[in-house]
């Protein structure tokens, strides 16, 4: 879409906690860490990058939405909305951006509750498991398809 691919990284719910929140779960890095290490690896990449969290589901809605025609791919962790956001499930698909869905831990692992992802059928690929570095594995990935 554009000559310099740009990116976008979203993050729902609680991810602003990071650091803070289970780190036995989640590991000790905050998101600015996280983000800064996308930073890095952006510019190395030759991608622009854009990030937005939120605890709001409409707000994230309407960022999805306004990636369209702005963004050639998303980055998401959903977070908790990973199980049950039809809405946010629909948007991804709505914008017919590609999606890498991304998370710290690994869901498969953890409680049943976690083992679904709605996001999942609408992604390129999901990424879960390794902490800080699925996010840079899930940016590699998301620009070797979109590169594709």
């Amino acid at each position: 879409m554009f000559d310099m691919p740009s990116i976008l990284v979203l993050n729902g719910p609680n991810l602003n906690m990071l650091g803070i929140r289970e780190p036995g779960v989640y590991g000790s890095a905050t998101l600015q860490d996280i983000e800064n290490r996308l930073k890095d690896q952006a510019q190395r990449l030759g991608v622009e990058i854009h990030f937005f969290q939120t605890n709001h589901e409409g707000a994230m809605l309407d960022a999805i939405h306004a990636a369209y025609g702005r963004h050639d791919g998303i980055l998401i962790n959903p977070g908790a909305w990973t199980h049950y956001s039809y809405a946010l499930r629909d948007g991804l698909a709505a914008t017919g951006l590609p999606v890498v869905e991304v998370h710290l831990s690994n869901i498969h692992k953890r409680e049943a509750f976690r083992h679904v992802s709605v996001i999942a059928p609408v992604a390129v690929g999901q990424i879960s498991g390794f902490g800080p570095l699925g996010y840079e594995l899930g940016l590699t990935a998301l620009l070797a398809h979109i590169q594709a």
